[in-house]
């Protein structure tokens, strides 16, 4: 194979680091995982359709370079390519602060590989069909009511927008997620609907946020179930069966959720189960109108009504996603330029070339060139010293076994020694011998005739030498010169990278890392060459030398055999 051919192979074979991009029109993404193993918040089953609140804010979203209704934002799964329904609770451009509701189809148990990208950065973009839709976009089919509490009239609607409070209510635009409810006393009333009627041993559940300013009041009503606080503990009436759980603190967000089915009446706090009784007799029908707050003064936030008993591990999911609990949600900004990156240091790669200065790429680029040209010669050598020491080895077992030192002429152009380098020493002795007419008559060599075959061999040898050692200078050059090409760049990186800092006068560390870090690489691009240049060499050395001293034993005995057999007696 020609070298232009395998430098070219080379270079092509060197891995291009890139993530995929959904869509090269929006210029930033927010990768959110959620981490569903033991090391965050451990699930023992597959949830879909599980809505979960994504927070955005300056730290993880750049909202700068979004539209300021947020209507550039698209929600996309794990595979950057099927479409999630979102719904935006909040957008606000000024303070830097958004609510994304987004419905994940499905939520795996035990990985950390559960990831939904939210991408922004196209002020062209229209609003998307899937969001930023209603809460009836992330609500499942299992939910019979849910209740955000984000009007802006104040009066509580479901996701649907149909079942609707009877009077507006004061609310708080910091409350658990976004804007929530603020009651005093007075209760928030939603009429008897046919949708909320839970028929006798039909399970049911019921989920709310509270922050209480008192622990005292029921919270929510309706028909033979009750929900309320009493001595700072949850009390839980449905039909004939009392329950009392869980602590609750005043001035504290708190979660409490009530299930039923299966003969069975659990009570949850804080994604956590609090208690737990069989029903005798089965459960009796819900319906009437909802009271929710009866004497209750506090916040509520995302009450949520569901026709299925839900799991534990649904309501512990429900509790981390909407505590924004860190080990179930982790989240960080990318953008398409930094989007190229390695298995598990990603981002970091980006930020790194995207701060090298032009010194530091000239030289990085010189340094590839010595890389390739290195691991072309280790290459193109090695085959070179393989090929010679299995071809002498052939040869010389056949030399040994011959009675005549010129039996084996009529064998010179066997193929098995063309890649010999003692065969070819062996046809210089042949080339001496010949002309002083040796073998072809009784003529006898003296002691200076046999000094000058020998020293035409030698000659021979030598010439051997250059081919073997041919191109070897160049793994010398980049064992010492990659090193030093390195340094020369990270040293002049850093100067480039203090003289901006001190011209812009920013000496914060976030100025100061990534030129640093940056300019590293040129130091790491010289040892990446230098180390298997290293390594290469001393293979290759060594393998020379030792056909280097087979060729000399083979020279000596050569002319031993040749003076036994044709030498002056």
């Amino acid at each position: 194979m020609k070298p232009s051919r395998i430098i070219v192979l080379l270079a092509v074979l060197v891995p291009s680091l890139a993530l995929a991009w959904w869509n090269s029109d929006w210029k930033q993404r927010t990768a959110v995982s959620l981490n569903t193993s033991s090391a965050g918040v451990a699930t023992g089953e597959t949830l879909n359709q599980v809505a979960i609140p994504v927070r955005l804010h300056s730290g993880n979203f750049d909202f700068l370079n979004a539209k300021t209704d947020g209507s550039d934002l698209r929600v996309l799964a794990g595979d950057d390519k099927t479409p999630l329904k979102f719904w935006i609770e909040r957008f606000d451009g000024v303070n830097e602060l958004a609510l994304v509701w987004v419905d994940v189809a499905s939520l795996l148990p035990g990985t950390d590989k559960n990831t939904i990208y939210v991408y922004a950065g196209n002020d062209k973009a229209a609003s998307d069909a899937n969001g930023p839709g209603s809460p009836a976009a992330v609500a499942d089919a299992e939910t019979l009511a849910a209740f955000h509490f984000a009007e802006r009239d104040g009066v509580a609607a479901d996701q649907t927008g149909t079942i609707r409070a009877g009077a507006a209510t004061a609310v708080d635009p910091n409350g658990l997620l976004g804007q929530s409810a603020r009651l005093s006393g007075t209760p928030i009333v939603w009429a008897a609907n046919d949708k909320l009627k839970i028929a006798a041993g039909a399970p049911f559940s019921v989920s709310f946020w509270i922050h209480p300013d008192a622990v005292a009041g029921t919270l929510y009503s309706q028909g033979a179930l009750q929900i309320g606080l009493a001595a700072g503990k949850l009390v839980v009436k449905l039909g004939a069966t009392s329950l009392e759980a869980g602590e609750i603190t005043a001035a504290t967000w708190s979660q409490v959720a009530v299930t039923f089915g299966a003969g069975r009446l659990t009570v949850y706090v804080n994604g956590a189960q609090a208690a737990q009784t069989d029903l005798s007799p089965p459960s009796p029908p819900i319906e009437g109108e909802i009271r929710f707050g009866e004497g209750y003064a506090g916040l509520l936030d995302e009450l949520d009504l569901a026709n299925v008993a839900r799991s534990k591990d649904w309501i512990g999911l429900a509790y981390s996603a909407e505590s924004a609990d860190a080990k179930l949600i982790s989240s960080k900004t990318e953008t398409s330029d930094t989007a190229s990156a390695s298995a598990g240091s990603q981002g970091y790669f980006g930020i790194l070339f995207k701060s090298l200065t032009p010194d530091a790429i000239t030289i990085i680029a010189i340094l590839g060139l010595m890389f390739l040209i290195s691991v072309f010669v280790m290459i193109t050598k090695a085959l070179y010293v393989i090929r010679t020491d299995g071809a002498n080895q052939r040869f010389l077992k056949q030399f040994r076994e011959a009675t005549d030192v010129l039996a084996l002429q009529s064998a010179a152009d066997a193929p098995n020694w063309k890649n010999s380098s003692l065969f070819r020493l062996y046809r210089a002795g042949q080339r001496e011998l010949l002309r002083r007419k040796v073998g072809a008559s009784s003529k006898r060599l003296s002691g200076p005739s046999l000094d000058a075959v020998k020293a035409s061999i030698d000659a021979d040898s030598v010439r051997e030498g250059y081919a073997l050692n041919g191109q070897m200078v160049l793994l010398t050059i980049a064992i010492a010169g990659g090193p030093f090409l390195g340094l020369l760049g990270t040293v002049v990186g850093v100067m480039i990278t203090f003289a901006s800092i001190a011209a812009a006068g920013d000496v914060n560390v976030n100025a100061i890392a990534p030129g640093i870090a940056a300019a590293l690489l040129a130091t790491v691009a010289g040892l990446g060459v230098a180390i298997p240049s290293l390594f290469g060499y001393n293979y290759l050395a060594s393998r020379i030398k030792t056909i280097s001293s087979d060729m000399q034993i083979f020279i000596d005995e050569f002319v031993t055999r040749v003076a036994e057999t044709y030498g002056a007696e």
